[in-house]
């Protein structure tokens, strides 16, 4: 039997993620001491380290108890039912990266389309793309910002 403190150190995490875990549900000890401390066994140490690797691929806390409710149930579960959490998993990791594309354009476009001077900011094209409504920010490979040149004043 381990207690929380001698588990978190064996899975090299908190003893407060246990605890946490514990709160969600997703993580409960099998037993009490006699003065309240938690303790867990080899089994549960197992399960910590099954949330621990999911939680390290991406899955969320909702998703990993998913997972655990099928692994506790094996027999009355399929692989696709287990396939189907990865696969939903892959398709939301897919649209993010999308997404973070998309802004990684965009900021680009942005990027480029300054100057980067020392000039006042009063004409920067980077705000004057952010506030205009006529001109959205175009992220296709053909559609740029044109860059804006400050130009000093000769008076």
């Amino acid at each position: 039997m381990y207690r929380i403190g001698e588990l978190a150190k064996l899975c090299n995490i908190k003893t407060d993620t246990l605890r946490f875990y514990d709160k969600q549900g997703l993580f409960v000890p099998s037993s009490r001491s006699e003065s309240g401390y938690r303790l867990y066994t080899k089994k549960d140490a197992e399960r910590l380290r099954f949330i621990l690797k999911a939680k390290a691929i991406g899955f969320t806390l909702v998703e990993i108890s998913e997972l655990l409710s099928i692994e506790l149930n094996k027999s009355n579960k399929a692989c696709v039912d287990v396939k189907c959490v990865v696969d939903l998993k892959l398709t939301d990791i897919s649209e993010k990266i999308e997404q973070l594309n998309y802004f990684k354009r965009a900021l680009q476009q942005l990027s480029d389309a300054c100057c980067g001077g020392l000039e006042s900011a009063e004409h920067c094209s980077i705000l004057e793309a952010l506030e205009s409504k006529s001109y959205p920010i175009n992220c296709t490979n053909s559609g740029h910002l044109q860059p804006h040149i400050h130009r000093q004043n000769k008076a």
